[in-house]
């Protein structure tokens, strides 16, 4: 009997010393990679691979000048890529309604806020993941 409590008793400490080092081990792998995420840094590798370059826009602005603009878009996932690759429409759509109330002083000093809206309109159509940033990558006013 004094057999079967010692080893009884061995099993019980190793099995739980095995648990609280499995413990240990997943916090510290889920720490080391979780900490880039968890600060919104991603590489610029990652950044491109969920992202896209849309093609030029040319549309008037309401005073009748003509603005020719690109943007890249960054979504959060590919699969949210995929879906904002399916809504280019909806996309061109926004930007045009957009562009058509600025008048070429607020175009020519509010980019920033146009890429913010942009983000804001596309993430509204958005089902699935977000778009997280809209740069500006080219942009001709005539």
């Amino acid at each position: 009997m004094k057999i079967k409590n010692r080893v009884f008793k061995t099993m019980i400490i190793v099995f739980s010393a095995l648990t609280l080092i499995g413990a240990a081990i997943l916090i510290i792998v889920m720490n080391l990679n979780g900490t880039e995420e968890a600060s919104g840094k991603r590489s610029i590798d990652e950044m491109r691979e969920s992202s896209m370059l849309t093609e030029d826009i040319t549309t008037d602005l309401i005073n009748g000048d003509f603005v020719r603009i690109r943007f890249r878009i960054v979504t959060d996932s590919k699969r949210s890529l995929e879906e904002l690759q399916k809504r280019d429409f909806q996309m061109q759509n926004i930007l045009i309604k957009e562009l058509a109330v600025m008048d070429l002083k607020s175009f020519q000093s509010g980019l920033g806020e146009l890429e913010e809206q942009l983000k804001i309109k596309l993430n509204e159509v958005m089902s699935q993941g977000t778009v997280t940033d809209v740069y500006t990558v080219d942009k001709v006013l005539q």
